[in-house]
């Protein structure tokens, strides 16, 4: 579904991707995984049209996609779940959530059965929500807009255990549905459950990629 070949990118004069390469298929879930400043937001930047690669291609179910606008690639059906949630602080979780819809089998009340904790603060603004309810909002979010691929960056950055635990249970819940996901986060035990591969960036290039059964040993590239 998803190829990423020989991606290349940075800000300015400053080189941060140096020929990333990695592949996703369809239903699968690839977590891309590095320590902080490694190139992992550049990467995502980069496939949804927010950063402009140098060199490279990204093609998403045969289309070419390096260099396209954002629009034009969420309207090829890739949905972000960006770092930070960015949810609209002012608007409920029921506005937030069908100000991105587009037509699709991912409708207001299947993201609420899916993400219970949402429909009970269906009528709470965004900046009444706890940081683990915009999180699940963001998430919520870019399923309306009905994608192929899901992209996460910082899963569950920040959140308290319980709330991760539900994040990593909705994504399982996705998968499971058949939903493709590439989700950037830092805890290997739950990753090495959840994901068909990983991928490991360090200092822009991919220094391993595996399945998760593989990848003992490879904690000396995710420690700070």
């Amino acid at each position: 579904m998803l190829t990423v070949t020989g991606l290349e990118a940075g800000y300015g004069r400053a080189q941060v991707l140096f020929g990333v390469s990695f592949a996703l298929g369809a239903g699968e879930t690839l977590a891309l995984m590095g320590r902080n400043g490694m190139g992992k937001s550049t990467t995502v930047r980069a496939l949804m049209g927010l950063l402009r690669p140098w060199r490279g291609e990204v093609l998403f179910a045969g289309t070419r996609l390096a260099g396209a606008p954002p629009h034009r690639i969420a309207q090829a059906g890739i949905g972000l779940v960006p770092e930070g949630r960015q949810v609209f602080p002012t608007l409920s979780v029921a506005e937030n959530l069908i100000a991105t819809a587009r037509p699709g089998p991912w409708t207001l009340a299947r993201v609420l059965a899916l993400l219970p904790r949402l429909a009970e603060r269906r009528f709470h603004r965004g900046y009444q929500l706890s940081g683990g309810e915009q999180q699940m909002l963001a998430i919520g979010r870019a399923l309306m807009t009905n994608p192929r691929l899901l992209i996460l960056d910082e899963a569950t950055e920040g959140l308290a255990p319980m709330m991760r635990a539900e994040v990593f249970a909705a994504l399982a819940a996705l998968k499971a549905e058949g939903m493709a996901v590439l989700v950037i986060d830092k805890q290997l035990s739950q990753l090495r459950k959840l994901a068909d591969r990983i991928v490991i960036l360090e200092k822009g290039r991919v220094v391993w990629q595996g399945a998760p059964a593989e990848a003992d040993g490879v904690e000396r590239h995710l420690h700070v």
